[in-house]
């Protein structure tokens, strides 16, 4: 039997073929293209990534603040205490008669100086105050000018004596009671409203 010898691989190019020239690397990588090959083109930026900007890029310009006016300034530098209703007719009682008793050594027991003084502590137990007890101010502030005015009044003799003159003060410094108290209520209402409106805020329900 005749036993057919494996032909060997033929090596090399065969006859009439050209051998394969190597190609440049940007025809391997694809980026070759027939007309010329066109260069690649830039990547997009992938969705929900914030675009990179180049490190010479100019940042738009920060919102700069306008510094607050002075007093705005000097205000909030003030303490902010929370009084309660008890703790602000304690307060108010105790800067009144210290006035009043200045007031008397001082100026003379001077009803006008008396009732100028009067002004600011009705503003400082309006804001002071906490907001449940607002309401507590326009009751505690008349009782606050009351005591204090015992040591500016003119007094009699006797017990009846210094009612007396504590009565005719009251009534000729009425103007003043009544105005500190107007100024303290316009607090109260104004801070009143502002509460309201963040509780409405709050319980109003998300769009």
């Amino acid at each position: 039997m005749e036993q057919h010898r494996p032909r060997s691989p033929q090596h090399g190019p065969r006859r009439g073929t050209s051998p394969p020239t190597s190609l440049p690397p940007q025809a391997r990588r694809g980026g070759g293209r027939a007309g010329g090959g066109s260069s690649p083109r830039p990547a997009k930026p992938a969705a929900g990534r914030p675009e990179r900007r180049p490190a010479g890029a100019a940042r738009p310009p920060a919102a700069v603040r306008r510094p607050a006016p002075p007093i705005v300034q000097a205000v909030r530098r003030m303490p902010n205490p929370r009084l309660t209703g008890l703790g602000c007719g304690l307060f108010c009682g105790a800067v009144m008669l210290t006035l009043g008793c200045l007031d008397a050594l001082l100026f003379g027991s001077s009803l006008v100086v008396y009732g100028v003084l009067f002004l600011p502590v009705c503003v400082l137990a309006a804001v002071w105050v906490r907001g449940v007890d607002l309401v507590t101010v326009p009751v505690v502030v008349p009782i606050a000018f009351a005591l204090g005015l015992v040591f500016v009044a003119d007094s009699g003799e006797g017990l009846s004596g210094r009612a007396v003159g504590l009565f005719t003060a009251l009534a000729t410094q009425a103007g003043w009671l009544y105005g500190g108290t107007l100024v303290a209520g316009s607090i109260v209402t104004v801070r009143k409203v502002r509460l309201m409106r963040r509780r409405a805020a709050r319980n109003r329900p998300p769009v």
